[in-house]
Parts: structure tokens; C-alpha cells; sequence
């Protein structure tokens, strides 16, 4: 395994630090300032800042960072970006700065490798301009979503048009307003094998039938101008060129979709644990208590080595991962896609943890982004699949490989 960056990554990582350090940090008070603080989603609006951030890195060449074609983007594989993900993971904003955002990442990943032209031209191409956002609609209320195909929203065929029917919720984006459209995930055929039953369609948000709810908050944070909202779709009658790939296709639309998706958060995620670890060492250093700075204290000299052990030992999981995916793709990496969606966002959460810890009140006031990092990394450990499940999924295919026995798949 390689996983040091080629001279073009390396290059990529001194432009992208250089502009975090000039544009992004210092522009993240400021982004702040300007949001509304509102509990009415309605009234949030982009914050100027960030559209004048989106201009600058455009101009600079540092957009659409995430996607491997280079005619739109930086053409770079799995392991090269993911150390451009940590980069970003250092502030909340920057990857929408660099228009590499989720969800948008996620499905301009999915319009780039099984949109039709048609839907490419109309979707797809807005998105790479960072013109419009979007959302991805999986996730519902009424269900145990931990499986996925307990999914009751659908997705009907009637005539030449889908009709979609369901709630859905935790719809990352959809709060922010350039949000347009969603990929909605939906039972279409009931009685097909069951990775076959669902398909993805594209749903306007400005179609009859569809109804956002309410923005559902996360440690009581709205998480503006973006939210995560809660979606009703009543009858929601569609062309059938919306169907992205074909009928019961969504699961293997799904399948390449995540696995790159969650090397690109368990990078950020890094990031994010680096940046805490950077503002407990300062504190340790320069925070004095009987008589003495904090690092000399009550075994923070520990923590500080415990921390720096997790992190590093949590990236070169990581990288292992996306190596995979690169070298022998997503299904030879399943093991540690899920090893990392357990490692990483518990590392964050510590590395955060142990941060407000050592700041004590300061720690956990918005003067510090102490407490955004500890939420952040807490959710990772419910989004795309919560612990147990990637486990589960652990447990099952090392079981399968100490017993010899071939991967499904695989030839004896």
C-alpha cells in the first residue's frame, strides 16, 4: 500500500492549506456574524461572505476538488483527496467554499457516473457551477433506517410517469436557499429480490405534492442556513426521465455512491479532531493553574499523546480504505469503509471532548468551536449507518474470511 500523494496531491494540498489560511479562517467570524439566528428556516439566507469565498477559490482553481474527472474537476483519485478532505475538515465552511459539499458531492457523484444526458445537463452542470444545492431523501421517520430496506416512502410507475409517495427526514441541505431539487429514494417494486425493489428519481422541490415540514435541530442548533429537514410527498407525479439509471436501481446507486462518500467525511472528520487537538495544546500550554500550565497537570500530557496516537492510527485506516476503492474498488474496501464510519467519528468525538475539557466553561460556549466539533463528530456516528450496524458488518465478513470461505461475489 502507497499512500503518499504524487507530486500533482502535494501541490493540490499547499494551494488549498494556503487559501484556508488567508481566505477561510479568518472569513469564519464573519460568515457567523451574518446568519439570521432565526427558528424560522424560512428567513435564513446565504451569507454574502460565502458566495465571495465560492468566487475567490473558483478563480483560484480550487473547485469541484472531489470529483476524479478532471474536465470538472481535479481529476484525483480516492487517496489524494481524502487528504484534501482533511484540509477542509478544519472549518465547517470551507467545503462548500470549494463546492465540495455534502450532499452535493454525494449527488453530483451519482449524476456524473448514472444521469442520462438530459439529466446531467439540467442538474448536474448547475451544481458543478455552485449555483444550486441540493438534498438526498432516504432516511424516514416511521422506520428503523438503520436498514434501509425497510423503506416504506415509494416510488410508483404509473403509466409513463413515477408517482412518489412517503415522509422522509434528516434531508441534509434542503433548509438552504439555493436548494432545488432532491434524490428521492423509494420502494418500486415490491415483490423483486430485495437490493432490487427501489429506485432514485430527481424531485424539484417546486413540483405539487411536496411539502418541507420543519428544519429538525441537532443539540438544539438548526445547523442554518442548511438544515436537515423533515419532507412530505403526497402524490408527487414526475416524468419517468427522472428516474435516474432505471427502476430498482437505487441500491446499486447507493452502493457507489457511499463508499467514497464516507472516506470524504471520516477525512473532514480528521480535520475536524486535528483542529481540536491544536486548540487543547495551546490551552494545555498557556493556561495556567497552581502554579503551573495545564499540560503539566492531572495527566493532559497523556491525553495530548493518546490523542495524537488515535488520530494518526484513524487517517491510515482511512487511507487504507480509499487505497482500496482506488486499486480494487468499492467492494474490496466494504470491511474498512465500515472500520473507518466506527473509528473515525469516535476519534473526533474524543479529540473534541477532551478539548472542551481542558478550556472547561469557555469550552462549551460558541466562542470556541469546540462544541459544533463534539456535535459534528456525535452525528457521524448515527449518519450513513450507525455503529451497530457497521459492526455488525465487520464481524460478518471477517467471519466469512476466517472461515476461507469467498466473499459473495468471488470465485472459490
Amino acid at each position: 500500500m502507497d499512500f503518499a500523494p504524487s507530486a500533482q496531491a502535494r501541490a493540490w494540498s499547499e494551494r488549498l492549506r494556503q487559501f484556508m489560511h488567508d481566505e477561510v479562517l479568518p472569513a469564519e467570524p464573519v460568515y457567523a456574524a451574518a446568519l439570521t439566528g432565526s427558528r424560522d428556516w424560512h428567513l435564513w439566507r446565504q451569507p454574502e461572505v460565502m458566495e465571495t469565498l465560492k468566487s475567490r477559490a473558483r478563480e483560484a482553481g480550487l473547485w469541484n476538488l472531489f470529483l476524479p474527472d478532471a474536465e470538472h474537476g481535479a481529476g484525483l483519485d480516492n487517496v489524494s483527496y481524502a487528504q484534501l478532505a482533511e484540509i477542509m475538515g478544519h472549518a465547517f465552511i470551507a467545503p462548500e467554499v470549494f463546492n465540495c459539499s455534502a450532499p452535493d458531492t454525494g449527488n453530483m457523484e451519482v449524476l456524473h457516473r448514472y444521469g442520462s444526458p438530459a439529466q446531467k445537463a439540467q442538474w448536474l452542470m448547475p451544481l458543478l457551477d455552485g449555483t444550486i444545492r441540493s438534498a438526498f431523501c432516504m432516511t424516514e421517520p416511521d422506520v428503523a433506517s438503520s436498514d434501509a430496506t425497510n423503506m416504506q416512502a415509494t416510488a410508483t410507475v404509473d403509466g409513463d410517469t413515477v408517482v412518489l409517495n412517503g415522509r422522509k427526514w434528516w434531508s441534509t441541505g434542503i433548509g438552504h436557499p439555493h436548494c432545488r431539487f432532491v434524490i428521492f429514494m423509494g420502494l418500486s417494486a415490491p415483490q423483486a429480490p430485495k437490493h432490487q425493489r427501489h429506485s432514485m428519481v430527481i424531485c424539484p422541490l417546486d413540483v405539487p405534492g411536496v411539502t418541507v415540514e420543519r428544519m429538525l435541530p441537532v443539540f438544539h442548533d438548526l445547523d442554518e442556513p442548511s438544515g436537515h429537514g423533515e419532507v412530505r410527498f403526497d402524490n408527487v407525479r414526475l416524468p419517468m426521465d427522472h428516474v435516474i439509471l432505471g427502476i430498482g436501481r437505487g441500491f446499486e446507486i447507493a452502493q457507489g455512491r457511499l463508499g467514497p462518500g464516507r472516506i470524504h467525511h471520516c477525512m473532514r472528520a480528521l480535520g475536524a479532531a486535528e483542529r481540536a487537538l491544536a486548540l487543547l495544546c495551546d490551552r494545555a500550554a498557556s493556561r495556567q493553574a497552581f502554579g503551573h500550565p495545564l499540560i503539566a497537570l492531572g495527566g493532559n500530557a497523556d491525553i495530548v499523546a493518546e490523542l495524537r496516537m488515535a488520530i494518526d492510527q484513524a487517517r491510515l485506516l482511512t487511507l487504507k480504505a480509499a487505497w482500496l476503492i482506488d486499486t480494487q474498488g468499492v467492494k474490496a474496501a466494504m470491511s474498512e469503509i465500515s472500520q473507518i464510519k466506527v473509528v473515525v467519528p469516535r476519534v473526533a468525538q474524543r479529540a473534541a471532548d477532551a478539548a472542551m475539557q481542558i478550556h472547561g466553561g469557555a469550552g462549551m460556549s460558541d466562542d470556541l468551536p469546540l462544541a459544533a466539533l463534539y456535535a459534528y463528530a456525535r452525528v457521524l456516528r448515527l449518519a450513513d449507518g450507525p455503529d451497530e450496524v457497521h459492526r455488525a458488518l465487520v464481524a460478518k465478513l471477517e467471519m466469512r474470511a476466517q472461515s476461507g470461505k469467498p466473499a459473495k461475489g468471488e470465485n472459490a
